[in-house]
């Protein structure tokens, strides 16, 4: 047994390493690196029989917490402000628009009852947010489009959710008042976008005044509070996915302490998220299951990619102030991703007769979605000339933490045996290209002038060129003639 766990935890680290180099390959070629997690899963069923629905919806809603809090956090109040009527058109009217046509053309090609067909067009009536990030990220497309499509993303999950949750009941439940559903929709929405901004205000008070030991807790703290947010929203009978969203809209545009940090992290923790909600995908999906529905699968796909979302996408936005052009590459953009499958699992653990013929579907259009969509994006921004002229302009902080430019910030402890320490800046003479930018002296922030004493016990952070590390090092030599060690980091 022992030695059959070794080899699942092997597997899962050479899929874990391979999942995440594949990146580059996806950027390169515009398509969503969850494709390969899906295939990555699909292997290691061959290994590991895996038909746990209960623990994938589980382990699939923790992620789109995780997933939803750090798309809230990177999106800027600031430029989803003027686009916000258009987003929350598509996110509601265009959702269950979509719904309804997917549903109609369910019934006639799945040959499923009525309320079945609509409850499979729920499932997959949204846009995900970490496709359409992954995707549109670092794309030169018009900057007004994209915040409407993040905004899209992040805001349209609730009303899948209540959507596919709503039918599902009725199809149990067929005596079911609809004004119900309508009460219960306000209730959810609007109790979920309090609790987000709530919470999300506790938790910028207590983030910016706790002092914690260590700077890699306050990421975890804010996880807990998306947490937080979920699990409130969940007892009370509300949208937990909003308050999520609304909670990362807070924080990410608040001054908030070591946000780079929390940004960083919950960054990483996403995808590490995303991994696991395809690896579980590839793993639920049995191929010999695949064959029998393969055109049902495929020609869904493309009924929703090419008649369902435009046009849920056209009514929803008939009176906003997009171009025909506009309007069929946000059309275009709307990527199914880790929702879908999520919701996907809520037919199987309700014993629905459809709900494995609904799962097994929902792999053909978030596969092909990814494919096809994912790698066709940009192209169809160029050929509608929705490109926009400026590149945008990372930060320095962006730059030399991501290795796109020669230079890198080192800290160096400074040791009483150093030449340098008791020293003036300007009397060092460092290099034009070497620069002290920061001082930590007694747990307070220097700024560094040419008079500046360096004191023994500082922590100087140095910006220079790559190409000059040990000449940089060679600044802070020790009475001893040895070369300082300075820890290089990412900031």
């Amino acid at each position: 047994m022992t030695h059959l766990a070794d080899q699942i935890i092997l597997l899962l680290a050479a899929l874990l390493l391979t999942g995440v180099l594949s990146t580059k390959f996806s950027t390169r070629f515009g398509m969503p690196a969850l494709v390969l997690f899906i295939a990555a899963g699909m292997v290691l069923s061959h290994f590991v029989y895996f038909n746990n629905a209960s623990l994938t919806q589980l382990a699939g809603i923790f992620a789109l917490v995780v997933i939803l809090f750090e798309g809230g956090m990177q999106t800027s109040m600031k430029d989803i402000r003027p686009v916000m009527k258009p987003a929350l058109s598509l996110a509601t009217a265009g959702v269950l628009l979509t719904t309804a046509v997917t549903g109609v053309f369910a019934r006639l090609v799945l040959g499923v009852p009525w309320a079945e067909s609509f409850l499979f067009g729920a499932i997959v009536g949204s846009t995900d947010a970490a496709a359409v990030f992954s995707v549109l990220g670092g794309k030169n497309i018009d900057k007004r489009l994209t915040s409407t499509l993040e905004a899209e993303s992040g805001s349209n999950d609730p009303m899948a959710v209540f959507l596919t949750v709503s039918l599902l009941e009725w199809i149990q439940h067929p005596g079911m008042a609809i004004w119900g559903l309508v009460l219960s929709f306000f209730w959810e929405m609007g109790m979920g976008l309090v609790l987000g901004i709530v919470i999300g205000k506790l938790g910028v008070y207590l983030i910016n005044r706790i002092n914690l030991n260590s700077t890699g807790l306050y990421p975890v703290l804010a996880i807990g509070f998306a947490v937080l947010a979920y699990g409130t929203a969940a007892l009370l009978h509300s949208s937990g996915l909003l308050a999520v969203y609304v909670l990362g809209l807070v924080l990410g545009n608040s001054e908030l302490m070591y946000h780079r940090t929390i940004m960083n992290f919950n960054h990483g923790f996403a995808w590490m998220m995303q991994i696991a909600m395809f690896i579980l995908l590839g793993l639920l999906v049995f191929p010999q299951e695949l064959a029998g529905i393969a055109w049902q699968g495929l020609l869904l796909s493309v009924i929703l990619m090419v008649a369902a979302r435009p046009a849920g996408v056209l009514l929803s936005l008939i009176f906003a102030r997009f171009s025909f052009r506009e309007k069929i590459l946000i059309s275009w953009a709307g990527l199914r991703g880790a929702v879908p499958i999520v919701l996907a699992t809520y037919p199987l653990l309700a014993g629905l007769p459809q709900g494995r013929l609904f799962f097994n579907v929902v792999f053909f259009v978030v596969l092909t979605s990814a494919v096809i969509q994912g790698t066709t994006i940009s192209p169809l921004a160029s050929r509608l000339k929705l490109v926009s002229q400026e590149e945008p302009q990372p930060s320095l902080m962006e730059l030399v933490a991501l290795g796109r430019t020669g230079s890198e910030f080192n800290h160096i402890g400074i040791e009483r045996n150093m030449p340098v320490a008791g020293m003036q800046i300007a009397q060092i003479g460092l290099p034009e290209d070497i620069l002290f930018t920061a001082i930590i002296r007694n747990k307070s922030i220097v700024t560094p002038h040419g008079s500046t004493v360096i004191e023994p016990g500082d922590t100087v952070y140095v910006l220079s060129p790559k190409n000059k590390r040990e000449e940089m090092k060679a600044i802070f030599r020790n009475g001893k003639g040895k070369a300082a060690e300075p820890e290089i980091t990412p900031l």
